[in-house]
């Protein structure tokens, strides 16, 4: 393991909390868990197996409670999507949604997504990463826990094959600014745009982010693409 990669791993940043499972969500944890959520394993694992077929692999890490991330899989049935989460309604909320919704291209893995990046992901075997509205640990005294850190964005550039992209977007603008120095200065990453991109067609608005531009609050989409 690089030794930047290792520093940054006894930093974490999540903290878990006991999130309210509804009924719901708790059901589809037990009917849908077995088939769409991965075991964490300390191996590599082959995602054309896993997913059945060829086709572009495409990973995101804290999806929340998934609405995003399930409208994305829908809208993009060629392409196979894996989504990492840590809190167990989040994974329930969106296993509920892959029911709703009939999905066969998007997996589950509960667990750190730093450890499934070291372990579970080969090099150079995804098209694409979705990191969006990562927690800003907003005090100055608390940045150290930002995900987005040098280490772990070369970790990120590693697993991506050449061309494929690395999107975040964040609506605190301290956090934008600190993903455009990092991403800007990771070698072999490079950016699509002139500092911040546009909204790209497939990443939705949510309702928490609706409901903030129409209180005039800015959100920032950076997007990269891999050498």
């Amino acid at each position: 393991m690089p030794e930047s990669t290792a520093k940054r791993h006894t930093i974490r940043s999540f903290v878990l909390r006991a999130g309210r499972m509804g009924s719901g969500q708790q059901k589809a944890l037990e009917t849908l868990g077995p088939r769409f959520v991965l075991p964490y394993s300390p191996e590599p694992v082959d995602l054309e197996a896993i997913f059945r077929r060829h086709a572009e692999k495409i990973l995101e890490i804290g999806f929340g409670m998934g609405g995003a991330t399930a409208e994305i899989a829908q809208s993009h049935p060629e392409k196979d999507y894996l989504g990492v989460e840590v809190h167990t309604p989040g994974v329930g909320a969106l296993l509920k949604q892959i029911g709703e919704r009939n999905l066969t291209n998007l997996l589950i893995i509960q667990h750190d997504a730093v450890e499934v990046l070291q372990h579970m992901i080969a090099d150079a075997s995804l098209d694409g990463i979705h990191i969006y509205f990562p927690d800003p640990w907003h005090k100055s005294r608390h940045h150290k826990r930002r995900l987005i850190q040098p280490g772990f964005v070369a970790l990120l550039g590693r697993k991506l094959k050449s061309g494929g992209y690395l999107h975040l977007a964040t609506d605190w603008e301290n956090y934008a600014e600190q993903m455009l120095q990092v991403l800007s200065s990771t070698s072999g990453l490079n950016n699509t745009a002139v500092d911040y991109a546009p909204r790209p067609e497939y990443r939705p608005r949510t309702k928490f982010e609706q409901r903030g531009l129409r209180l005039g609050h800015g959100v920032w989409d950076l997007v990269f693409q891999r050498d």
